[in-house]
C-alpha cells in the first residue's frame, strides 16, 4: 500500500531546509543545502546572490525526496507541500515572474523603508515566499502572514488595506500586489517546470503557512500562555502567541501567527545571533577541523564538549552580541570583555553561548512582564537548540526548564501541520499540532548555577551604558 507524507519545507537565512514528515508528525528523512554567502556591494545592501532562494529549495527537495525514495520503495505519495521561507525578504518581479533584481535580505536597509520604484522592469513586488510560490505554482498568491514591515496590509483583517493612501505610501500600486490568502489555504499546484526541478510530482498542492518565526512557534506546540519559544537562529528572539492585536507594546512587537485570526507576540531579540557560533567556528577552522578529525567527531560536538567543560560565567569573560547595530543605534557594536591568560576559543564558544542566554532572559522577561504572563516553560527551537550545552545553559539562566522537540526543524514540522490542515487531515490546528508536536527532551535547572547567572547577569546587563559612549565617539573615525 502506498505511503502518504507531507513535504514540509524551512527556508532559513543560511539554508534551506525539506523535511518528509508522516502523518503522526515523525521525521522520515530531509535534506539541506546550503546559500551562498550574502551579496554585500555596497553599505546597506544585502542581497541573496542570483537566483539562490530557489537553488537550494530545488536542491533539497530533489536530496530528500531522493532519500524518501530509498525509505519507501515500494512507492509513496506527496500529499502536500507546506512553504515557509526566511521573512522581511523583498523580492521584485518582472511581467513573467522571474526576479528583476536579487532578493533583498531582511538585513538590507531597503527593506526597512517603503519601496522606491524605478525599475520599469518591475511589475510585482512581493515576499520570498510569494516569489518561491510563483516559481513552484505559477500563482501569484501569498499567505497574508508573512507581510510585516513595510507592506500595505492591515492586521486586524489579515488583508490589503482599503486605503489607496497607505498603499501608495508605501511605494506601491494595487496591480503590483500578490493575493493574499490565509495559513492552511491551498496556494496552487506544482507545475510541469517546477516539477522537473524540484523532483515534486506535478500537482501536488502547495499551502500556506505564515512567517518563519510564527511557523516555528507552530511547529514546537506553542499554544499555551506560560510556554515561551527562543528561535536559536540566525536572527534569534522569543515569542508567544495572543489573540488580540496590541496597539503600543513597549518590550515586544506584534506579528500574525500560523493559526488564522491569532498573533505572535515577539521580544526583542539578537541579530545574527547563531551567526556569530558559525564565525567562531569558521575563525577556528582549520584548526578545530584537524582535531575533531582526531577525534571522530564533528567540529560542532568538539566545540559543545570543550565548552561544557568550561565553568559557568567562562572565567569572567563576557560577550555582547551587537554585531550587527540597529538602525537608530549604527554606532553599536559587539564587545568582548574580560581577557586573561586563562581564556583559550573554548572560553571564547561558551561565552558567546551565555551572552546569548542572558540577553535573551532580559528580553523576554520584559515581553512577559508587559503581557501579564509568568514564564513556566521555555522551548528551545531553531539551529542551536541541537546544542546540549547551549540547552543547559538556558535552562539555568532562565532558571526554568527548557524542553526540545523531536522535529529536526519547528519550522519544517509548522509547514507540515499546515499542509495537514489545508488538506482536511486535522480538524483544526491545534489539533494537529496536538497529534504532530512531540517533546524530544527536557533540561533541567541546577540552582546553583542559576544563582550565579543571576548575578552575573546584573554584570552584563550594564555592559552597553558604559560601551555605548565609546563606540559613539569610534564610529565617525573608523566608518
Amino acid at each position: 500500500m502506498t505511503q502518504g507524507y507531507l513535504l514540509g519545507v524551512d527556508g532559513g537565512s543560511q539554508s534551506t531546509k525539506v523535511v518528509v514528515y508522516d502523518l503522526s508528525g515523525a521525521a522520515v528523512c530531509q535534506a539541506s543545502v546550503p546559500l551562498r554567502p550574502m551579496s554585500l556591494p555596497r553599505p546597506g545592501v544585502v542581497e541573496h546572490p542570483d537566483d539562490d532562494l530557489w537553488v537550494s529549495l530545488a536542491g533539497a527537495c530533489r536530496a530528500a525526496l531522493a532519500a524518501l525514495a530509498q525509505h519507501a520503495p515500494g512507492g509513496y505519495e506527496i500529499l502536500g507541500v507546506g512553504l515557509c521561507t526566511i521573512r522581511f525578504c523583498r523580492a521584485l518581479l518582472r511581467q513573467d515572474g522571474s526576479l528583476a533584481s536579487p532578493v533583498l535580505s531582511w538585513m538590507d536597509s531597503r527593506v526597512s523603508v517603503p519601496h522606491v520604484p524605478g525599475d520599469p522592469d518591475v511589475q510585482y513586488v512581493t515576499t520570498s515566499s510569494g516569489y518561491i510560490t510563483a516559481r513552484l505554482t505559477g500563482a501569484l498568491r501569498d499567505t497574508a502572514a508573512n507581510y510585516a514591515g513595510q507592506w500595505p496590509v492591515d492586521p486586524l483583517r489579515w488583508a490589503w488595506s482599503q486605503d489607496d493612501a497607505v498603499v501608495t505610501a508605501a511605494g506601491l500600486r494595487r496591480d503590483q500586489l500578490f493575493e493574499l490568502v490565509m495559513p492552511g489555504e491551498c496556494l496552487g499546484q506544482v507545475t510541469d517546470e517546477a516539477a522537473s526541478e524540484t523532483g515534486i510530482p506535478s500537482g501536488t498542492p502547495v499551502f500556506a503557512t505564515a512567517n518563519d518565526k510564527a511557523v516555528e512557534a507552530l511547529g514546537c506546540g506553542i499554544t499555551e500562555p506560560g510556554t515561551a519559544l527562543l528561535s536559536l537562529g540566525t536572527y534569534i528572539a522569543g515569542m508567544v502567541t495572543g489573540q488580540e492585536y496590541p496597539a503600543d507594546p513597549q518590550s515586544y512587537w506584534a506579528n500574525f501567527g500560523s493559526v488564522p485570526g491569532r498573533y505572535l507576540y515577539e521580544s526583542y531579540g539578537i541579530r545574527r545571533g547563531m551567526w556569530t557560533v558559525s564565525w567562531l567556528r569558521d575563525l577556528f577552522g582549520v584548526q578545530l577541523g584537524a582535531d575533531a578529525a582526531v577525534a571522530g567527531i564533528s567540529v560542532e560536538e568538539l566545540m559543545n564538549r570543550a565548552a561544557d567543560a568550561v565553568p559557568p560565567g567562562s572565567d569572567g569573560l563576557l560577550t555582547v552580541l551587537d554585531w550587527l547595530a540597529p538602525t537608530d543605534v549604527p554606532h553599536r557594536k559587539g564587545s568582548i570583555l574580560g581577557f586573561d591568560a586563562r581564556h583559550g576559543w573554548a572560553h571564547l564558544y561558551r561565552s558567546v553561548l551565555e551572552g546569548i542566554a542572558m540577553t535573551m532572559h532580559d528580553r523576554i522577561s520584559a515581553m512577559g512582564a508587559e503581557l501579564g504572563r509568568p514564564l513556566e516553560r521555555l522551548v528551545a527551537g531553531g539551529g542551536g537548540a541541537h546544542s546540549d550545552v547551549m540547552t543547559q545553559i538556558l535552562a539555568d539562566v532562565f532558571a526554568a526548564p527548557v524542553a526540545r522537540m523531536r522535529a529536526p526543524s519547528g519550522a519544517s514540522l509548522g509547514s507540515a501541520i499546515c499542509a495537514a490542515v489545508g488538506l482536511g487531515l486535522f480538524d483544526s490546528f491545534v489539533s494537529a499540532a496536538a497529534t504532530m508536536v512531540a517533546v524530544r527532551d527536557v533540561a533541567e535547572p541546577d540552582l546553583d548555577r542559576a544563582d550565579l547567572y543571576r548575578r552575573l547577569g546584573a554584570v552584563y546587563r550594564a555592559i552597553p551604558e558604559r560601551t555605548d559612549p565609546v563606540y559613539e565617539q569610534l564610529y565617525p573615525i573608523t566608518h
